[in-house]
């Protein structure tokens, strides 16, 4: 409904209880049902998951259109992000947030910081991405709170246009909702458990879950050694979980992302059920490294293996965990790919070393070779050196198509001594145009930074601290912080606004009237920074 349907709407309400109600007021009323659009985690979880199926659709028929989002692990960096994002690029088109488990373990864990390994309280997952809307329906009621001021300003100087165009702007306004990628680990126990907590998720406003193929109990990060993953039977449980606690709760649109971190895991601990030959278990037995054996010099507690008519004892470690042949990497996530995507999985997440495009590319055109549409989420991961990375790419690039690399050293090629070189520009250029062309050439759908805040709190943290407790003492804060948010039009610099006074003002003048006692006086500091 439009503002004035809004307010008519309010106003018949009121109108049967006009001698008891007399001192509420219609457009009150109005202003405050559009400051609270959404009335639930699940009203949230529904339209960001048709968002969501819109920009799928959008990149299936172009690539170009990918989208892109930064982790949280706050309300408030989520609440910063869509803020900056609607400031900058005027709305909110294609950008998502993020919720990184790495990042609920190393900040919100009641134990302290935690290593990415499923220890943290599970229930803190869902509180967060609750926190992250609830900051995110607060941007919306402030903004539209400036507009509400600006409409009344208006009216009071008799300015008809300028009223018409602010409800105008009212009517058009662009909620900071946007959907929330939510990682629930590899679903913090069995597939009943798995389902609950996705139940939990969806009703804080998740729209989108991604799960990955470890094993829950020896859950590792994807960028660290010794992960083990689950035979695919295992996985398709708990991703036919999600879509239960999603069906259950009427989000029918909801989104799963399956994600493989066969690309780095070595290890499995359990030897696939298998029916027959070429089943899905006997696929995953398949890779496993195995020694051909003679029945009559099997061990003691051996396990064996039959395949092709041999004996095979497959290669156990004294962890009880069975490990996989070398190189076989690629081939177990494309079969993990096709099996997610085939039984539910609407998003692939591929974790990989190192940001290569080709790398990425050639194991989604073997994948699309079975499912044509298939699309990735990818973790432009800040475990990655990217400079590192993307100067031996073009160093070897150039050294492939001839070009004197004599210049370059390059297992040194992170030395500040290269920052102005032609390499060092050409590595750059590769970066800035990553995610546009793994879009294009490697079917990624949606490019994500999993810990960026992280980073960029403890960099600039740091820089503060530099300076304010050397030499130039209150200039460091005032410098490079508050004049910095002034010159720059940061929301924040007017932080009581930010956390919520004026709306508080607001709402005592709808409660008490002409005796509502106001924060935003003459006398509050904040009108230092009007100009």
């Amino acid at each position: 409904m439009t503002y004035q349907q809004t307010i008519a709407d309010a106003d018949k309400q009121i109108a049967p209880y006009a001698r008891t109600w007399s001192g509420i007021d219609a457009e009150s009323v109005a202003r405050m049902r559009l400051q609270n659009r959404f009335q639930s985690g699940l009203d949230i979880a529904r339209y960001a998951a048709a968002i969501m199926r819109r920009d799928m659709a959008a990149y299936d028929a172009d690539p170009a259109n990918y989208t892109q989002s930064l982790g949280c692990w706050h309300g408030f960096i989520g609440q910063q992000k869509m803020i900056s994002i609607k400031k900058h690029f005027g709305n909110t088109k294609g950008r998502y947030l993020y919720l990184s488990g790495w990042m609920v373990a190393a900040l919100r864990s009641e134990f302290g910081p935690l290593p990415d390994q499923s220890m943290h309280e599970k229930t803190t997952v869902p509180a967060l991405i609750e926190e992250l809307y609830t900051f995110l329906r607060q941007a919306d009621a402030r903004e539209l709170g400036g507009l509400f001021r600006d409409l009344d300003a208006a009216r009071e100087a008799g300015d008809e246009v300028k009223a018409k165009q602010i409800q105008a702007a009212i009517d058009n306004h662009e909620t900071h909702i946007v959907p929330i990628i939510a990682d629930i680990d590899a679903g913090f126990g069995n597939a009943e458990a798995t389902y609950l907590l996705s139940k939990k998720m969806i009703e804080a406003g998740a729209c989108c879950i991604q799960i990955e193929n470890q094993v829950s109990d020896e859950k590792q990060c994807g960028h660290q050694d010794g992960k083990v993953t689950v035979p695919h039977e295992d996985f398709l449980a708990k991703i036919r979980a999600v879509r239960y606690a999603f069906m259950e709760l009427g989000v029918d649109d909801g989104v799963i992302v399956a994600r493989t971190d066969s690309l780095g895991a070595g290890l499995t601990k359990q030897i696939a059920f298998t029916r027959e030959a070429g089943d899905i278990g006997d696929q995953y037995n398949a890779f496993l490294d195995c020694d051909e054996v003679d029945a009559s010099a099997i061990g003691h507690g051996d396990v064996l293996i039959t395949r092709n008519g041999k004996l095979l004892k497959p290669k156990r470690l004294p962890s009880n965990l069975y490990q996989f042949r070398s190189g076989t990497g690629e081939d177990r996530c494309v079969l993990d790919s096709i099996t997610s995507l085939q039984n539910g999985a609407d998003l692939l997440w591929i974790e990989t070393e190192k940001p290569h495009i080709a790398q990425i590319g050639g194991m989604v055109s073997r994948i699309r070779e079975v499912i044509p549409n298939a699309k990735l989420v990818y973790n432009n991961s800040p475990s990655f050196n990217w400079t590192l990375n993307f100067r031996q790419q073009v160093f070897d690039a150039w050294a492939a198509e001839g070009k004197d690399v004599s210049a370059y050293d390059r297992a040194k090629l992170m030395s500040i001594d290269y920052d102005g070189t032609d390499l060092a520009a050409e590595a750059d250029e590769r970066i800035r145009t990553f995610q546009r062309d793994a879009a294009a050439q490697a079917g990624i759908f949606h490019h994500l930074i999993t810990l960026p805040t992280y980073h960029t709190a403890a960099l600039s943290t740091d820089n503060l601290a530099r300076e304010y407790f050397g030499d130039a003492g209150m200039l460091g804060y005032v410098k490079n912080v508050q004049r910095e948010e002034i010159r720059q039009g940061i929301a924040c610099v007017k932080h009581q606004n930010m956390a919520g006074s004026d709306i508080g003002d607001d709402h005592k003048e709808y409660f008490a009237g002409e005796a509502a006692l106001k924060a935003g006086g003459k006398d509050n500091t904040m009108n230092q920074f009007a100009a």
